[in-house]
């Protein structure tokens, strides 16, 4: 079992990454407003929260089942002594008020489509490792189109962030977002409150894919390991088995993004 200051952190905390929850920022005043109503629909059952660092750059890499996930998420981090900075549609920081909080608290938007899809990412990555934060990266990219709702093929960004950048990935499965807001839904239920279930996982070893080329294969590959770390630990929250074969929407005629029947 690792603890936040096992040697999986190289250097100790910087004055200021000691001090960056501590401090007053544009997150008091997120936090002052998302926790207590978050607490208010859902308690919090974190196991091994110990796995989540406290300092230092890392690649936070949840399930993604609901639309209210990164509320969910981002108030776990914010428990675990961390500020959660998404990747999140660029449409969002157009929204009035929500798109200043947006960017006013390091949110990184990530266009759907075109070249801006793959810089972005790649150039916030570099800006977190010279600060020491952490990004929550969604390896699914959208909501999982298993029926099942167990983790659907992943993209290759959080794979390629973690390589060319040398940034270790933490794994996070959660359960129990769907009975606050169902996948799709625009209905966010209330009472009575809920329980998440929440599981930390230990930074998953990439370390086969260290010096190779990075092409689609490896990639691909390094995306498998992450998904396959995070749906293990879905597995332990669930008490059940995965499927063999992980979900691929262009195999069922789905969209990878935006919403879809079923």
């Amino acid at each position: 079992m690792s603890h936040p200051e096992d040697p999986a952190v190289p250097h100790p905390p910087t004055k200021r990454q000691r001090s960056e929850k501590s401090r007053p920022s544009i997150f008091w005043v997120l936090a002052g407003l998302i926790v207590p109503i978050g607490s208010l629909m859902a308690r919090f059952r974190i196991v091994d929260r110990e796995k989540m660092p406290r300092h230092g750059a890392y690649i936070v890499a949840p399930n993604h089942y609901s639309e209210i996930d990164p509320v969910m998420v981002g108030i776990v981090l914010w428990k675990l002594g961390r500020l959660p900075r998404f990747l999140a549609k660029d449409s969002l920081f157009r929204i009035p008020v929500a798109g200043w909080f947006l960017r006013k608290s390091g949110q990184v938007p990530v266009s759907r489509g075109g070249a801006a899809r793959g810089s972005a990412p790649l150039e916030a990555a570099q800006k977190i490792i010279e600060e020491g934060r952490i990004v929550v990266v969604y390896p699914e990219g959208s909501l999982t189109r298993d029926p099942d709702m167990w983790p659907m093929r992943g993209k290759t960004g959080a794979a390629r962030m973690a390589l060319e950048h040398g940034i270790p990935v933490i794994p996070i499965a959660h359960w129990g977002t769907q009975q606050v807001m169902a996948r799709y839904s625009k209905k966010i239920s209330f009472f009575p409150r809920k329980t998440i279930d929440v599981k930390v996982g230990d930074p998953v070893d990439l370390s086969a894919f260290e010096g190779r080329n990075l092409d689609t294969a490896t990639l691909a590959e390094a995306t498998a390991v992450i998904m396959q770390a995070i749906t293990a630990l879905l597995e332990d929250l669930r008490g059940e088995q995965a499927p063999a074969e992980r979900w691929d929407p262009t195999q069922h005629n789905q969209k990878e993004t935006g919403r879809f029947d079923g």
